[in-house]
């Protein structure tokens, strides 16, 4: 899988901007972290998810990867209950 496989038809204009965001974040591992989840979950989001989901966009990848591998601690604003959800997220399935 190289990219979305989810149409942003039908999302209201903040879901559209936080999928792109999901799938063009700088590295390739966040694109597919991230960008799954957002595949599969951006439709289902309430507004503090979608708000929890900014705040963690605005941390960097490195940053990033290293809290969802487990090798660093990001501060509690941005681990909150939607991030442990992304770091529990299938990033594979079965086609890389």
């Amino acid at each position: 899988m190289t990219g979305t496989t989810r149409s942003s038809n039908g999302l209201d204009d903040r879901r559209k901007r936080l999928l792109f965001r999901c799938w063009h974040r700088g590295t390739r591992e966040m694109d597919l972290i991230l960008g799954r989840f957002a595949d599969a979950e951006i439709g289902n989001l309430s507004e503090l998810e979608l708000t929890e989901l900014e705040a963690l966009l605005e941390a960097n990848d490195p940053d990033l990867y290293a809290a969802i591998t487990g090798d660093k601690v990001l501060p509690p604003d941005v681990t909150g209950a939607l991030f442990a959800r992304i770091k529990a997220f299938p990033i594979t399935d079965g086609d890389l």
